[in-house]
């Protein structure tokens, strides 16, 4: 599957503005550039999808990559699913959890703004077209210009979906692991081993992050404490729980969700991000 560009312009919404004011322009020396993108519903964001990043950031670099970005692509209201709140709502979360805790990780509305599903193929596309094409790539010591590599960064359960057999459009999966590749977390109690199997001809762009420290918080748990009226503090960011608390959000899961379109035709964006359920 060759890259879609003239479909990442149509489903480029009037007045959008990529997000690249914290994308580091230049390269380290015989070292390749590399931008993380995590999809997912970030229902909401949590402590671990932004510890995932850093834990990537040192897996990548010993493996001869020179981290130069990172990105937040929450996924659309066309996902319509129980328990995830308005894309408007869950982008300015993303944004309060990373306008003072980063310097170097953006959230990206191009996918969460569309009104329609957009497969996960496509959005590591659009990233690819804005950094590569129209930006024409990231300045090394050298003076001369390298493509950026563009990869997905998503929780373990992920992998194992890759591998389900009618799961994903084949030719997708193939898109993603053969063009971009993933950076893969483990999860505790989810099975890695078998799934990297059945992807075995990907292998050299699946890169797994081993968890030093086990965090087993997800935005599932977080929506059931909001659910019982219990504390999410030290759970998620201290600006995301005032904004939740703000407007009331999460307090009535039991009822469908307030936005329109039809489900998503692969499990990717609410899994890749770690923000089942």
């Amino acid at each position: 599957m060759a890259y879609d560009y003239q479909y990442v312009k149509e489903k480029t919404q009037e007045g959008y503005t990529f997000p690249s004011h914290r994308l580091k322009r230049t390269c380290e020396p015989d070292r390749v550039p590399l931008v993380f993108v995590a999809c997912g519903s970030f229902s909401p964001i949590t402590y671990l999808h932004l510890r995932m990043f850093p834990m990537a950031r040192d897996h990548a670099r010993n493996e001869g990559f020179d981290v130069i970005g990172g990105f937040l692509s929450p996924v659309s209201d066309a996902y319509k699913k129980r328990g995830l709140a308005p894309a408007h709502h869950r982008i300015r979360m993303c944004e309060l959890a990373t306008e003072n805790s980063s310097k170097w990780l953006m959230v990206d509305p191009w996918e969460a703004e569309s009104p329609t599903y957009i497969p996960t193929a496509r959005v590591l596309d659009h990233f690819n077209y804005e950094i590569n094409e129209v930006m024409g790539g990231i300045e090394c010591a050298d003076g001369t210009r390298k493509p950026a590599k563009i990869v997905l960064l998503a929780g373990a359960d992920l992998v194992q979906t890759l591998s389900t057999p009618d799961l994903w459009d084949a030719r997708d999966v193939d898109h993603i692991l053969g063009r971009y590749g993933v950076f893969v977390l483990e999860r505790q109690g989810t099975e890695l081993d078998s799934a990297l199997v059945s992807l075995k001809q990907w292998e050299e762009n699946i890169h797994v992050i081993r968890q030093v420290i086990n965090n087993d918080i997800s935005s599932t748990k977080v929506r059931l404490l909001l659910k019982r009226r219990m504390s999410i503090d030290y759970l998620i960011p201290d600006d995301v729980v005032s904004y939740i608390y703000e407007h009331n959000l999460y307090r009535d899961l039991d009822q469908p969700s307030d936005t329109k379109g039809k489900e998503k035709a692969e499990p990717s964006s609410a899994i890749a991000g770690l923000a089942k359920g």
